[in-house]
């Protein structure tokens, strides 16, 4: 590819999105969005309440792209495409952008079900495992424990202790064995070809697809339409920079040309990823400059949660909440835009 800075031009100068399609398919349903490429959408029990998956004809076959949180209500969906269009072939392979479990959920109950093999990066399918197993660094004791040293109210913390959501419920048991796929793999998916197009920063090596052919590129959570997707900052790294790899991925992206299809994991198919691009970009310096200014005094990152969340959030809202007001402190602290102090083991940062 180019240098990235080359396709990083101003929103405004960009034609805004488009999306072809009014709406997604009927709950349990599929829509043909190009030949052979199929949009169905599952529910989730969140404030985002959905996740689009993808079913790709593959010979006389199908490869499913993403598989749904583990849940009766996806499983019975998924029933009723097995029942339909998946009646029409066999499944060749089950194949996870990433390891959250509204992707990877059912991963195991589908792979088990057709005897196909999971197709995915390592350190995606390392992290579903080590997350499934609960391995230190891992654990909600290890994320509260990071966000109390960041400021969260322990009273706070111990509902969020109490919530119900637990990684190792949200997904079925993990396959053993996977086929690993890396940044720059052709992966033949019926008469086309598909580029694996890894990107960093909302998971740890995030696959999209792109078939040039077609001019679509399955995106995932890395390029989404109408919110940025979450970039933060986890107990097993507590010293990373997340948003960087994420800005930097975003511009690899934007070197697709700007009439690419984007297929994104949530909301709606769109054209205009370079505009989309830019504008992550200009949406991000925006809240870093708030961030900024915030730090006029010393502020923890609980401080911060309100400046980037101007909303009421619950549990499972402010665990992320927390994680993205630690990246966007972590990578204004590597800019050398503000300090970091710690007094009684709380950390703030103030601007310099």
């Amino acid at each position: 590819m180019n240098d990235p800075a080359a396709f990083r031009p101003a929103a405004a100068g960009l034609s805004p999105l488009q999306f072809p399609f009014a709406g997604p398919p009927e709950a349990g349903t599929t829509l043909e969005i190009a030949p052979g490429i199929f949009w169905l959408r599952m529910p989730l029990p969140f404030a985002l309440d959905h996740i689009n998956l993808w079913v790709l004809r593959d010979g006389d076959g199908w490869t499913l792209i993403d598989c749904g949180l583990n849940s009766a209500r996806t499983r019975e969906l998924w029933e009723a495409i097995f029942g339909s269009l998946l009646a029409t072939g066999n499944v060749n392979r089950v194949l996870v952008t990433h390891f959250h479990p509204d992707h990877v959920g059912l991963a195991g109950w589908l792979t088990q079900r057709f005897g196909v093999e999971l197709w995915m990066t390592e350190a995606e399918f390392l992290t579903t495992h080590v997350n499934y197993a609960q391995l230190p660094g891992h654990t909600k004791d290890d994320t509260l424990a990071l966000f109390l040293r960041h400021g969260l109210d322990s009273a706070r913390a111990e509902v969020m202790r109490a919530h119900p959501h637990v990684y190792r419920r949200a997904i079925s048991e993990p396959p053993a064995a996977f086929r690993r796929i890396m940044d720059g793999d052709r992966i033949g998916i019926g008469e086309h070809a598909w580029s694996v197009v890894t990107g960093y920063g909302h998971a740890p090596e995030h696959a999209a697809l792109y078939c040039r052919e077609l001019g679509l590129l399955i995106s995932g959570d890395m390029v989404l339409p109408k919110i940025s997707t979450n970039v933060s900052v986890w107990a097993e790294q507590p010293e990373a920079d997340p948003l960087d790899l994420f800005l930097k991925s975003v511009d690899r992206y934007a070197q697709l040309p700007h009439d690419t299809l984007v297929l994104p994991s949530h909301g709606l198919p769109f054209r205009g990823l370079r505009a989309r691009a830019a504008a992550l970009h200009e949406h991000h310096a925006a809240r870093l400059g708030e961030v900024l200014a915030a730090c006029a005094q010393p502020a923890s990152a609980a401080q911060i949660v309100p400046v980037l969340f101007r909303r009421a959030l619950d549990d499972h809202q402010m665990s992320f909440a927390m994680g993205e007001a630690i990246a966007h402190l972590n990578h204004l602290l590597y800019q050398g835009r503000v300090a970091r102090s710690e007094q009684d083991g709380l950390l703030r940062f103030v601007a310099v």
